[in-house]
């Protein structure tokens, strides 16, 4: 069952600034907006990546300075789940 973490980012300029690192560190990344359930009022923009690769992602984007918001789970059912580890 193949399941994805949503990282949510502040503008659509960093989600496609951590798309990009990620990219270069070999993670897939793909930027979208976020789902309405999850970004509140007004746009909001993530990074889905596979969630085997968050951590190793999380760190590449903190090396690179780049901020990142809250992290959610996405299962294969579309159920949103925060990550708070």
């Amino acid at each position: 069952m193949q399941r994805y973490c949503l990282i949510m980012c502040r503008s659509l300029t960093n989600a496609q600034r951590s798309a990009q690192v990620l990219e270069r560190a070999g993670i897939t990344a793909t930027v979208r907006k976020a789902p309405q359930s999850i970004s509140g009022e007004g746009c909001s923009y993530c990074v889905k990546i596979d969630d085997s690769r968050r951590r190793r992602a999380l760190a590449v984007l903190e090396r690179a300075s780049l901020r990142t918001g809250k992290i959610y789970l996405l299962e294969a059912d579309g159920a949103l789940r925060e990550v708070t580890e």
